[in-house]
């Protein structure tokens, strides 16, 4: 590996570690968003908890801190260019992201960052999935459920648009194969709450404005006094 090539992983790997949810909810809220919600430090996270003005910008640097990278080789010419070194540096984002050293190698689950990724290196089938995710997330409020189905036709959708025909570059659609393994197993628990009934829909309580289960005692700032055990007459 080149020292240019070595920098630019190097780099990708901390512009995509850099917590973006996390700082924002700490600094501007001061809530840790490990310990509210599903606990990812990711968008939909903090668009359940703190709502869409904390969740955009979020949103924003994330897909960024995928597609600079792969803008540098692609568009720059950094490190010498070429697909190779793109996918290397976007792939680098996306480790940083999900597993990210400043929270203890912990992150999101690599969505928006890796739509950052393929608008740099397949636009076309990032806005072919776009359209995807948007429409299963309306149908359903499910977020993660669109997340797992864009996921799962991304290499379909990215061969369809780059790597089709004798001159066609098939490393994309490997990459793309590579990313939506990543992103599935990253949302693995998404998965057997959506089988059990149990995933959170958009739009839902907070996880500070949730009722409590049935029969637990009210807080303490409820001002209600807590039911009498079963069996007292009152």
């Amino acid at each position: 590996m080149t020292v240019p090539l070595l920098l630019l992983v190097s780099g990708s790997y901390l512009l995509g570690a850099t917590p973006t949810s996390h700082w924002v909810a700490r600094g501007i809220w001061g809530v840790d968003l490990r310990t509210r919600g599903s606990g990812n430090l990711g968008a939909t996270n903090t668009y359940r908890e703190l709502g869409a003005r904390a969740a955009l910008p979020v949103l924003a640097f994330d897909v960024f801190k995928g597609w600079f990278p792969v803008w540098l080789v692609l568009g720059a010419g950094v490190a010498g260019g070429g697909t190779g070194v793109a996918v290397a540096a976007g792939g680098a984002a996306l480790v940083g992201h999900v597993f990210s050293f400043w929270v203890g190698f912990r992150g999101g689950k690599g969505v928006a960052t890796g739509a950052g990724v393929f608008l740099g290196l397949a636009p076309l089938a990032v806005a072919f999935v776009f359209v995807l995710w948007v429409g299963v997330v309306a149908a359903t409020r499910y977020v993660s459920l669109g997340s797992i189905l864009a996921a799962a036709v991304l290499p379909a959708v990215v061969w369809a648009t780059t790597g089709r025909g004798v001159e066609g570059d098939l490393l994309p659609t490997a990459f793309a194969s590579a990313v939506a393994l990543f992103v599935l197993w990253a949302h693995r628990s998404n998965m057997g709450r959506l089988v059990r009934g149990e995933e959170r829909r958009t739009g839902g309580p907070r996880s500070s404005e949730r009722s409590p289960p049935a029969g637990s005692p009210p807080s303490p700032e409820s001002g209600e006094p807590p039911a009498p055990p079963q069996g007292v007459g009152t």
